[in-house]
């Protein structure tokens, strides 16, 4: 299996409207809720959640973005230094509700990482999770509030998440083992736009 499409634009945008509804049940208003996503494709994610509560609530909500390579434990200093990226929270996170926004849970390193990076900014009220897939396979005790949608992978295989804003086209795949794609290059299947392996 060289790559199977399990979720295309159309589920993507009904999926995000979902989790913005959930976001507004859990909380019961959108005051004092603060979007943060994660880098890369949390980002482009949160402020598509914006985008829906405005249309819901009428409430433009802040959104930040967070880079947490420096608090990674799967990676040196300096090889984090070298991929850091910006960090930019608009407003002051402390006793706010943050909800850190990320396209894959996996292991649960990078959340626990984020959480540290996040707590360092501030002392927020809680700190709630949504995500886009999740894929299990946890090393860590993390789970999201809000979840689009489950999907049971193999350790071999990779998740995508592609987005519009980070490679041009919504939809997510599951990716086989590097030999399948091998296999498949060269009976002439195209390939499509990749990403960082995602933890």
């Amino acid at each position: 299996m060289p790559e199977k499409i399990v979720m295309n634009a159309q589920d993507i945008r009904r999926t995000l409207a979902r989790i913005a509804h959930e976001i507004l049940e859990r909380n019961r208003t959108a005051e004092n809720l603060v979007l943060v996503g994660l880098h890369t494709r949390g980002v482009p994610l949160a402020w598509r959640l914006a985008q829906c509560i405005e249309r819901y609530e009428n409430i433009r909500l802040p959104v930040g973005k967070l880079d947490f390579s420096l608090y990674r434990d799967d990676i040196d200093i300096a090889e984090a230094s070298n991929i850091a990226k910006d960090t930019e929270i608009p407003t002051d996170i402390n006793g706010k509700s943050v909800v850190l926004v990320d396209d894959v849970l996996y292991t649960g390193r990078s959340i626990r990482a984020a959480m540290d990076a996040l707590i360092d900014l501030g002392r927020p009220r809680s700190i709630q999770l949504a995500v886009l897939i999740d894929r299990g396979h946890r090393e860590m005790p993390i789970r999201a509030d809000y979840v689009g949608k489950n999907i049971p992978s193999a350790r071999h295989e990779e998740i995508q998440v592609r987005l519009v804003e980070t490679d041009g086209i919504d939809e997510v795949a599951i990716i086989g083992p590097a030999e399948d794609r091998s296999r498949a290059a060269q009976v002439g299947q195209p390939g499509r736009p990749g990403k960082e392996k995602l933890t």
